[in-house]
């Protein structure tokens, strides 16, 4: 699977959304469903299928799925 598959995969997993509501123009709390809970489950996502540890900064610098794509290359995973 293509990293920006698990990517996506990450959020739907995480906000219980289908995979068509992924992209560019989703950000925290533009929907119901990413809320803050919900945050949390995006972050334990993201550690878990990409094998990374996020710091505080990074988990509260999280509110978009472009923001997870330049949190991604940080930890040196390609997009």
């Amino acid at each position: 699977m293509e990293n920006n598959e698990k990517l996506i995969k990450c959020f739907v997993e995480a906000l219980g959304i289908s995979k068509e509501k992924v992209d560019s123009n989703l950000s925290y709390q533009s929907i119901p469903e990413w809320d803050s809970m919900a945050h949390m489950s995006l972050v334990f996502e993201l550690e878990d299928k990409f094998n990374i540890m996020l710091d505080t900064d990074d988990i509260l610098g999280l509110n978009s799925v472009s923001a997870a794509h330049k949190l991604l290359k940080k930890y040196d995973v390609k997009i």
